[in-house]
């Protein structure tokens, strides 16, 4: 990806990270602390790790075997031999190299106790079940170094070794905020993990057993959600599925896509996206419900009480359902049973509606007779509205704060505990606040094709920023080769070489070595793929091609300074560009 986008790696994950960081602002989702593995105080957290585990025995030395990708320069897990790349698609090689391994085997039995003792400490239940199964079967070690890898985290007293993924990663959580390395401030074990279920194994089994071994603390539990599922498929770029936030929240708003995922999904648990469902969702709950009693009942304090709040203890029955929501939805919070959370809160909404019709203010307020049931009728809607805006926070709080703002409250949003929440809190004579429509309804034969119009054009700004060219319609004839100019032919220096010495990579089954002449003082060292096709005593003496001025490389840590010229054939092996007629090393190809 970086290499698509001409940057280092580094340059791009930077690129990336600001992204990320941007997208967050722009969505509203606010966040503490934001921590990258580039850190120079995150490596120290990492080697700290390494050392505790290192000293209590559970590091050593030896050799690991498995299938690498040397064009993208990657490791492809679960791959078997010949394997293509799931990045680029070329075929993987099997590669032996000497890696520091974690003893995860002897955590097997503490892990196994772990979820049987405490079943609250990997939820939901499907997923302990999917683990437990997994440890049952026994646990092998685990590779957690590189020494092909030049960019990473050094493993301290072990060059040219750097962490390798997971030992790296994970420890992320507790680098942001725990020990001197974070300012002094230590808020480690963390209260929750909160992940998708795909990488469940690596938070439950595996950092689990590192903070195990190096005797620290552990996080206090792990939550695994599901994944949405666009058109009864997995959301995912390798698919091209991807529903972005953006375009949703530029013409919904983005609390209308928090609540359709918290409202529609139990969470936990896979669900199914659609524009017409967020839409229809949208105007059923949002606008014709919660955004309705709102405004009227905002609307009838203006018209009725000359936009103060009266004073009353309101409603009994009314009172006593608040009550019970307030408690029911904090039980709900703590088990993210949010589906539950939010459709407690909407029964009571629906409650509310059902008292106002009931008690028909609009003809109590033409008898003066009436003005203490008025003012209970304007009370009660109003204290239920200001209860559901405090637990609806968590999942709208830009709406909310928008009608928290209209009942005139005096004190943030924010600074209102909903464990100290309480029906009465709502002063009476308190001024309202300025009435606007928070949830104006959308007109779904509008408001969709414009977000997917939205979701094109924000699709191909991602792609230009990974570096990437949209691929054609499925059936489209594959287009030509860019074309290039006589110049850019002309910087291309490939030169006629002879092989003077040739090896076979070890660990490698497809890589040779080779000593090049072409012409310079010293000959040229280069590594090419073509070990099945060619044995190195067969290349001896043999005049070849090579691009001179490629830039250099390491492949397997052996320096590559060019690159040897051959025929692609699909599905065969490669051949090597060669010469009929004797041509004098060094010479130029033009």
């Amino acid at each position: 990806s970086a290499r698509a986008a001409s940057k280092t790696p580094e340059e791009f994950t930077t690129i990336i990270a600001e992204e990320f960081r941007q997208q967050w602002e722009k969505l509203g989702l606010k966040i503490d602390r934001f921590q990258r593995t580039t850190s120079p105080q995150h490596h120290l957290v990492v080697q700290d790790l390494f050392r505790r585990c290192l000293e209590n025995g559970y590091i050593y030395k030896s050799a690991y075997s498995g299938q690498y990708c040397f064009f993208d320069e990657l490791y492809v897990s679960d791959a078997k031999p010949g394997e293509p790349c799931p990045d680029c698609g070329r075929p993987t090689e099997t590669v032996t190299e000497e890696n520091l391994f974690f003893k995860l085997s002897a955590f097997t039995g503490k892990l196994i106790e772990l979820h049987e003792q405490n079943p609250d400490f990997l939820q939901p239940e499907t997923r302990r079940n999917e683990v437990l199964a997994f440890l049952r079967q026994g646990l092998t070690d685990l590779s957690i170094s590189r020494t092909t890898i030049q960019w990473g985290i050094p493993v301290p007293d072990y060059a040219p070794h750097v962490f390798y993924v997971w030992f790296d990663a994970l420890t992320t959580y507790m680098s942001a905020v725990a020990g001197q390395q974070a300012g002094g401030e230590d808020l480690w074990p963390a209260d929750l993990h909160l992940i998708g279920k795909e990488i469940v194994r690596f938070h439950a089994i595996y950092w689990p057993a590192f903070l195990m071994a190096a005797g620290l603390p552990l996080p206090k539990r792990v939550y695994a959600h599901g994944w949405l599922l666009f058109e009864s498929d997995k959301m995912s770029k390798s698919r091209g599925n991807i529903v972005r936030a953006a375009p949703i929240a530029e013409v919904a708003g983005i609390d209308a896509l928090r609540y359709f995922l918290l409202r529609e999904i139990v969470f936990g648990q896979d669900g199914s996206f659609s524009y017409d469902a967020l839409v229809g969702r949208y105007n059923s709950d949002l606008a014709n419900g919660l955004g309705n009693l709102a405004s009227r009942t905002l609307t009838m304090i203006r018209q009725y009480r000359g936009g103060a709040v009266p004073a009353s203890p309101g409603d009994a029955a009314i009172a006593g359902q608040a009550a019970e929501t307030v408690a029911a939805v904090i039980t709900a919070f703590e088990r993210f049973e949010f589906s539950k959370a939010l459709e407690t809160i909407w029964s009571l909404l629906s409650a509310a509606d059902k008292y106002i019709v009931g008690q028909a203010p609009w003809k109590m307020a033409a008898k003066p007779e009436a003005a203490a049931a008025l003012d209970a009728t304007l009370y009660t809607a109003a204290e239920v509205v200001r209860v559901a805006a405090a637990l609806l926070a968590p999942v709208i709080p830009e709406s909310a704060a928008k009608i928290w703002a209209q009942l005139g409250m005096p004190e943030s949003l924010e600074s209102v505990r909903i464990d100290r929440l309480a029906w009465g809190q709502l002063a009476g004579g308190q001024k309202i606040g300025e009435i606007a429509a928070v949830f104006p309804r959308i007109d779904a034969k509008v408001a969709i094709p414009r977000m997917q119009e939205l979701e094109v054009l924000e699709t191909a700004r991602q792609a230009a920023l990974l570096g990437k060219v949209p691929a054609p319609p499925a059936g489209a004839p594959a287009p030509a080769a860019q074309t290039i100019t006589i110049d850019d032919f002309a910087r291309i220096d490939m030169r006629v070489g002879v092989v003077l010495e040739a090896q076979a990579v070890k660990g490698a089954n497809k890589l040779l070595q080779m000593k090049v002449d072409i012409g310079e003082a010293e000959p040229r060292s280069l590594v090419a793929g073509i070990a099945e096709a060619y044995q190195p005593e067969d290349l001896v003496g043999r005049k070849v091609v090579i691009v001179a001025n490629l830039e250099h490389r390491k492949v397997r840590g052996i320096p590559s300074q060019g690159m040897i010229v051959a025929a692609s054939v699909e599905g065969g092996k490669p051949v090597l560009a060669g010469f009929h007629e004797d041509v004098p090393v060094g010479a130029r190809l033009k």
